[in-house]
């Protein structure tokens, strides 16, 4: 059976220093993606929508992964990658203290022997297994380039995120960069941990701004 390690691969996006700031050129990759919103008075973790499509893309994921793994012949075998989040708003600039307003992109990252005949046949199969759905059909499979980056890895709760992306700015600053979150780019959070059983002053999550040269 074949193995593709793509955390070793891809170790330089999905684990940097959390000490040191870094630029970073994010190529074309392929992702299961879907989109959504926060409902008004709530946020990423109280929001049933949020929690529903994590779960039905983490779903997707796996199958798709199993399957191919699974298969009689040229079985392959691969780690089931980060979940990752792209957010913005559309009625002003991005806060990362007010949470009722963002619209997501929820995704993860799948290598390139996924295609498009593959993805459709782990949807049927999470269809017939656990019932169509409204998330499930939404599910799809895309390229995302990201390009230019400065990207670092927050230890913290999420409430902690501010002081981190203060210093991604003062980063930007002293090296000619301008954050490019609000109308062209979005506030990008990679999932290294799980919150449901790190402890939040131990929690990882990789920050992720595209960026510009002035």
């Amino acid at each position: 059976m074949k193995t593709l390690d793509l955390k070793k691969q891809f170790k330089h996006l999905y684990q940097p220093s959390a000490k040191k700031i870094e630029t970073v050129q994010v190529p074309n990759l392929q992702f299961a993606m879907i989109d959504g919103a926060i409902e008004k008075g709530s946020e990423p973790g109280k929001s049933p929508q949020f929690a529903d499509a994590t779960q039905t893309l983490y779903g997707l994921s796996y199958t798709l992964k199993f399957m191919l793994k699974k298969r009689k012949t040229n079985a392959i075998d691969y780690p089931v990658m980060a979940l990752e989040g792209l957010w913005w708003v559309e009625d002003g600039f991005f806060d990362i203290t007010v949470k009722d307003n963002w619209f997501y992109t929820l995704m993860i990252m799948q290598p390139e022997i996924i295609t498009q005949e593959i993805f459709e046949e782990a949807r049927e199969q999470v269809r017939k297994k656990k019932g169509d759905s409204e998330m499930l059909s939404k599910l799809s499979l895309k390229y995302f380039e990201e390009g230019l980056c400065v990207q670092v890895m927050h230890i913290g709760p999420y409430a902690t995120e501010p002081a981190t992306i203060d210093r991604m700015k003062e980063f930007m600053q002293e090296n000619g960069l301008q954050d490019n979150v609000g109308p062209n780019g979005k506030h990008h959070e990679i999932y290294i941990s799980d919150p449901r059983k790190a402890a939040p002053e131990k929690m990882k999550t990789v920050l992720r701004h595209p960026v510009v040269k002035k």
